[in-house]
């Protein structure tokens, strides 16, 4: 089987030191040495803040890369959640209290094309790009014409938190359908994950 491959990345040496332990501990997965960063799937980031530094490597990776990141940190306010969301960032843990197993799901949902957030950062993102719906216009000059009914309702309750399974439930669809409704949406208005079709949808003003 082949093993997904996995780049870590941190300022704080003991914590890089523990996550690459935890990863190395999975079966399926593969932890890339320093300088192979173009060959990961996912990229694990651990900081105590999103500083200057972090953001402009989260940017670097997304521009060069463009592979979805798991992001551990201690503190994030709702203005640093939303620039981490627009550098690819797909799922936020908790830094000091993250566990093996919750590590290893996250990774393997963001290669699947999902995200976990906390239900409280979940809300911050609503009630921020809610606030920038405000603004004339959607981004990239977008309205909401182009989605349909069904990409609505998918988007609608992936802002409510609900992951492919219980979508593919509450809507009678397979989960195959569901990650090709939000394939569809993110290839067509050229947006970078499920986090950014959520936003893209709630500024519109169709969520």
């Amino acid at each position: 089987m082949e093993q997904t491959r996995i780049a870590v990345c941190g300022d704080i040496p003991l914590s890089r030191a523990g996550l690459v332990t935890y990863l190395d501990a999975q079966s399926g997965f593969a932890v890339l040495p320093d300088g192979r960063l173009h060959e990961a799937q996912v990229i694990v980031v651990s900081a105590e803040r999103l500083t200057t530094g972090v953001v402009a490597r989260l940017r670097e990776a997304a521009r060069k890369i463009g592979v979805p990141v798991v992001l551990l940190v201690d503190e994030l306010s709702e203005a640093e959640l939303l620039l981490a969301v627009e550098c690819r960032v797909v799922t936020v843990l908790p830094l000091r209290s993250v566990t093996a197993e919750l590590l290893a799901r996250s990774v393997q949902v963001a290669v699947a094309g999902g995200g976990m957030m906390p239900p409280k950062l979940l809300g911050d993102l609503v009630r921020h790009v809610r606030h920038l719906r405000q603004e004339p216009s959607g981004p990239y000059g977008l309205g909401a014409a182009g989605l349909t009914p069904r990409e609505i309702d998918v988007l609608r309750l992936l802002a409510e938190g609900f992951d492919t399974g219980d979508i593919a439930s509450k809507l009678c669809y397979s989960e195959r359908t569901v990650k090709k409704v939000v394939s569809a949406v993110t290839r067509r208005f050229d947006l970078r994950n499920r986090p950014h079709a959520v936003a893209f949808a709630l500024r519109a003003g169709v969520i």
